[in-house]
């Protein structure tokens, strides 16, 4: 075999592969690299629905994702960016009617306005309301009992909306 052939076909591949690692991130982030610290308000829940725990739980979700996904610092003052909002609506409604004319799926939709303010890259701030939501179905179970497990799904997909807005540019 030619030395050029042996190279196409071992050596060049291994290259490319090791070359395509050091370009994508798992992380996926695009923090500016001068940027260190972030902070985090407290999201009020000033829905027409108000669920106890859901602010903290909002809250801690969104933290935890920036610890996770990021190497920035959580501070509480004199960050390099900065979230703040709310919690606007909290909503269940019925998906899907059975034959008895009672509600068999149910979604549970979460709205959430927040401000990013990136003292950094003043570009990449933003003002915008986020909502999500998950349907289930109530033979698991009524709204109330299956509401501690589905609350946590939503605000996993609203944390992961806000997180790519802020740091993956998506």
């Amino acid at each position: 075999m030619k030395k050029s052939t042996l190279f196409l076909v071992f050596v060049l591949p291994f290259v490319l592969v090791c070359q395509s690692c050091w370009i994508y991130s798992l992380e996926g982030s695009l923090v500016p690299p001068n940027q260190k610290t972030v902070s985090v308000d407290f999201f009020e829940n000033v829905a027409p629905i108000v669920v106890p725990t859901l602010s903290q739980a909002f809250t801690e979700e969104l933290k935890t994702r920036i610890r996770n996904q990021t190497k920035l610092n959580i501070v509480r003052d004199n960050a390099d960016g900065h979230f703040e909002g709310q919690i606007t609506d909290y909503n269940i409604s019925n998906v899907a009617v059975t034959a008895n004319e009672r509600a068999n799926l149910v979604r549970l939709t979460i709205t959430v306005k927040v401000k990013y303010t990136s003292v950094i890259e003043p570009k990449a701030s933003f003002e915008q309301s986020f909502s999500q939501y998950e349907q289930f179905s109530l033979d698991n179970g009524s709204i109330q009992a299956q509401e501690p497990r589905i609350i946590p799904i939503v605000t996993r997909k609203l944390t992961e909306d806000i997180f790519n807005k802020a740091f993956a540019n998506w």
